[in-house]
């Protein structure tokens, strides 16, 4: 009897273990953790690609509809100066020609106004502005959407004729430097040097995406 007692093995399954998960469950576990982060941070860096991409593209766009508004700003320039060609005689340039966007006078920005900001609130506001007519426009400019208006201003302080002293306008350095001393008052020698006039041109160019270009030259007639 004392030895069938002793012979028996207890029931298969019956030990003392416990119910804790395998050493590899808990390595599954950890694995899908990492994957899960890896996962996420490889989405984030693939939208900072797109989003640097994007930027870039509306960067390098912006960047040529400002150059392109800067190109158009060359029509302004030319049809102005052929203005000033054909109206360079007698006394038309003498005085305000509004109409046609000049100013015997010139005007400036005060400190701290930009140029937009001045041409808006004094030129434009003033009519002092021409909007180039569609006749003198590239076919350039009406496939990139620009509009180009000028306005030309005299370099000179005040309106009529230049060659008086009291129009103050801006003369070449050379007509000071002549072999021969001269002077503009009345009983002194003539001038040796022909005296040019200086005119400013400003073009604004408006084109898409609120592109907005400033070009400036100045002439001598």
């Amino acid at each position: 009897m004392l030895n069938s007692l002793h012979g028996r093995r207890p029931p298969s399954g019956s030990g003392s273990r416990t119910g804790t998960p395998a050493a590899g469950s808990r390595q599954k576990g950890v694995v899908l953790m990492v994957a899960l982060i890896v996962l996420v941070a490889l989405t984030l860096a693939g939208i900072a690609l797109m989003r640097s991409v994007d930027t870039s593209t509306m960067i390098a766009g912006n960047l040529a509809f400002q150059q392109a508004a800067t190109n158009s700003g060359d029509t302004g320039i030319e049809y102005a100066v052929s203005w000033l060609e054909t109206n360079n005689s007698g006394a038309t340039l003498h005085g305000n020609i509004y109409a046609q966007g000049y100013s015997a006078s010139r005007q400036d920005p005060v400190a701290g106004q930009s140029w937009d900001a001045f041409w808006t609130s004094v030129l434009a506001a003033n009519g002092q502005t021409l909007q180039l007519p569609s006749s003198a426009a590239a076919t350039a400019n009406a496939t990139t959407g620009n509009t180009v208006s000028f306005t030309i201003q005299r370099l000179c302080n005040a309106v009529g004729d230049p060659v008086s002293t009291s129009v103050d306008c801006a003369v070449p350095q050379s007509a000071a430097n002549a072999a021969t001393s001269s002077s503009k008052g009345a009983g002194f020698i003539q001038l040796q040097v022909s005296t040019a006039i200086y005119y400013r041109i400003t073009s604004r160019i408006v084109g898409p995406r609120n592109t907005v270009s400033y070009v400036q030259a100045i002439v001598a007639l």
